[in-house]
């Protein structure tokens, strides 16, 4: 028979598996976090080099793919240089604005609750050195940019050439009797990921679009820019919405007088959310895993903790993942379901209950 060890046992061992998971993550992040994003994208550009496999050479296939993905990266980053360039053309008359707003804010909150102007300062200055901070944890953490130029191209492509070496191994490191749901797991991973990933650049692009005309319309400045940033904050669940709307209506408030922009701003994002997650995310994501809103929000918070901003973004499909391989395993579906948004109607102590008081019937 099967040994099965008392609580106060499993319970610290399970405790002590995760601290030294934790920490070794957060000791090797120079490492995996590359390694996490070529992951993603090695998964995302397999099938365009499957196809191309069967016309060219397997290596040269690989190599076409990814220079598919770096004209798309490069085509979206000069987009966006050009428009920053426009940014900068009004900036004296922004700092000029943002000088006097800060005055008002200063003795609003002087009158209001007694903070002097220089214990402010310091507050901005402690806050200024704390944010330098994570920029630079984030910048430099993860071998700055060398892992972006060299390590994430490197990665992918190896992990690429390699996909047949690191399958095999993925089965063969398991019995034989878990073969076929070792192969249930990274087909369906495979396939949350690939259209997850899909999904979200698919609606991020309309809801930088459906930004971008309702900046426009009213008038804000350096709409474009500001709309595209906004969609690639939305990619942040719950959290990057908020920085969205919040980078329209400061622009707004330095560049125009009184709030009915402002106001205005807030009601066209809104109506965006809406549409976002009503329409587009249900439609057009289609992932096969959904977590709910929950787990989410913590799972992206442990993450910027953990790896910073690139944890952030890494974060939900780590967790998609995660609840793949508790689905399948019989012991871990429990938590396999706390992770979804399958909400049931009962919950168990009540079935127990009406299954208690139910009366008995004889065949």
């Amino acid at each position: 028979m099967k040994k099965e060890f008392p609580f106060y046992i499993k319970a610290p061992a399970v405790l002590l598996g995760i601290l030294i998971t934790v920490f070794m993550l957060s000791v090797l992040r120079d490492i995996l976090v590359p390694l996490a994003f070529a992951t993603l994208i090695a998964i995302l550009l397999n099938p365009l080099s499957v196809r191309l496999e069967k016309r060219v050479h397997k290596i040269i296939a690989i190599m076409i793919s990814m220079l598919i993905a770096v004209l798309a990266v490069a085509g979206l980053a000069y987009f966006l240089s050009s428009q920053i360039a426009h940014f900068f053309d009004n900036v004296d008359a922004m700092k000029q604005k943002f000088s006097e707003l800060l005055t008002i804010i200063q003795k609003w909150l002087e009158q209001t609750f007694g903070i002097g102007t220089r214990k402010q300062t310091e507050m901005i200055n402690e806050a200024a050195n704390g944010s330098k901070a994570v920029i630079g944890q984030t910048l430099s953490g993860a071998l700055g940019i060398l892992s972006v130029i060299f390590l994430i191209p490197v990665y992918t492509f190896l992990i690429m050439l390699y996909k047949t070496l690191i399958l095999n191994f993925l089965y063969e490191v398991f019995s034989e009797e878990n073969t076929k749901k070792v192969g249930e797991i990274i087909a369906e991973t495979k396939a949350a990921i690939q259209s997850y990933i899909v999904g979200l650049l698919i609606e991020t692009g309309i809801v930088a679009v459906m930004n971008s005309c309702a900046l426009l319309v009213l008038g804000v400045q350096n709409a474009i820019l500001i709309g595209v940033i906004g969609a690639i904050l939305n990619l942040l669940p719950y959290i990057g919405g908020i920085i969205a709307i919040a980078l329209p209506v400061l622009m707004a408030t330095l560049t125009t007088d009184g709030f009915t922009t402002q106001l205005l701003i807030i009601a066209s994002y809104a109506l965006i959310q809406f549409i976002d997650n009503n329409i587009l995310v249900p439609r057009i994501v289609s992932s096969k895993v959904q977590i709910n809103a929950l787990i989410s929000i913590v799972v992206v918070l442990l993450g910027a903790a953990l790896w910073g901003v690139p944890g952030m973004f890494l974060s939900i499909p780590f967790i998609a993942v995660l609840k793949i391989v508790f689905d399948r395993i019989e012991g871990l579906k429990p938590w396999g379901k706390l992770l979804g948004d399958n909400i049931p109607t009962e919950h168990m102590g009540q079935l127990k209950r009406l299954r208690r008081k139910s009366p008995k019937t004889s065949a």
